[in-house]
């Protein structure tokens, strides 16, 4: 095998893999629409939540975009080298161009409007408070939703155990706060909360994020490695198939 049939077999082998993957998250995207999680009820049924917030429930499209854009990828690349097509092979180059002009230029504005991100999380998390300390215990959707988030995290509130301060659960139950908030489900006052110090919901995944940012960066740096290697092969095999070829 030559070099021009290692690189062939590259690119399909490569191009599968991506095709199916896209499948795969096209499936994902089209099941969060048809059968969305709590999590997007939760969203969606706190009040006085920033507008902002609410483009997250569209998760859903972003995931049938990303996997139809792989999908087109992924047959683009592999039945271009399989063909040998000048014209798929081109395509695939151009959309795999825009794609990494559209992530470097996505990472410069996360850079630049990180302050209006932590804004967007303070008003969230005000809203959040407000809704524990409203419904917490009163709303049997709410107390669920709340319930099932702190059991999968294993958190205690928004922020700490101070959110269920004055909430209908802390009233009814001689100001205790729930059991997630102190140990082995004991009874949970003030001071037994304040010994656990469990950490909020969001900070638990604020300190999932940080603990994982190099493995996020690397992941970003080798998709990014990858995509560049992908357009130079295809520009390899455009340049060395002939001409007569479509």
């Amino acid at each position: 095998m030559g070099c021009f049939g290692f690189l062939k077999a590259m690119m399909i082998a490569f191009n599968g893999i991506i095709f199916l993957a896209g499948i795969a998250i096209l499936g994902v995207g089209i099941w969060v629409k048809v059968d969305s999680g709590s999590i997007f009820n939760f969203l969606g049924k706190i009040e006085n939540v920033p507008p902002q917030i609410n483009q997250v429930l569209n998760v859903g499209y972003l995931l049938i975009a990303i996997g139809a854009l792989l999908v087109v990828i992924g047959f683009l690349g592999c039945c271009g080298a399989i063909r040998e097509s000048k014209c798929m092979l081109l395509l695939f180059f151009m959309i795999v161009l825009l794609v990494f002009i559209a992530e470097v230029a996505g990472a410069v504005v996360i850079l630049v409007f990180r302050p209006v991100a932590d804004k967007l999380f303070d008003e969230v998390g005000t809203a959040a408070v407000k809704n524990i300390q409203k419904d917490y215990g009163g709303n049997p959707d709410i107390t669920g939703l709340w319930n099932t988030t702190m059991d999968a995290l294993k958190c205690c509130g928004f922020y700490n155990y101070t959110d269920f301060t004055g909430s209908p659960y802390n009233m009814a139950s001689n100001n205790t706060y729930p059991p997630h908030c102190c140990v082995n489900n004991a009874p949970c006052n003030a001071s037994a909360a304040e010994a656990k110090k469990a950490d909020g919901c969001f900070i638990k995944i604020k300190k999932l994020i940080d603990s994982n940012t190099v493995v996020i960066v690397g992941v970003a740096l080798g998709i990014a490695a990858l995509e560049i290697c992908a357009m130079i092969v295809s520009m390899t095999l455009y340049c060395r198939v002939k001409s007569t070829r479509a």
